[in-house]
């Protein structure tokens, strides 16, 4: 346990960063696995609307990663590797 009070000021202001940062690696992985689900029935489908949707979802997880980037939550030669692999698979579509 913690000695003194900036110690313990520490250990909660940690705790708070911790929560944030798995806030947005978590969103960022679930909004690329619906993004992925939707290029999926864009695939079956080959309706314009999924791939509509799919740029949608696409910008939303854009936003999310410059966000934890900007945040240094995620390195931005990481971003930049995840945001260029999604679009990537949206242009092979």
């Amino acid at each position: 346990m913690a000695n003194s009070k900036s110690a313990l000021k520490r250990i909660q202001i940690n705790e708070r960063n911790r929560l944030e940062n798995r806030f947005y690696k978590s969103s960022s992985r679930t909004l690329t696995k619906k993004f992925l689900i939707q290029l999926e029935s864009y695939k079956v489908s080959k309706d314009p609307d999924d791939k509509i949707q799919a740029q949608i979802l696409l910008s939303l997880v854009y936003s999310l990663i410059d966000k934890s980037c900007k945040k240094n939550i995620i390195h931005k030669n990481t971003a930049a590797r995840k945001k260029s692999q999604l679009a990537l698979k949206l242009k092979i579509e």
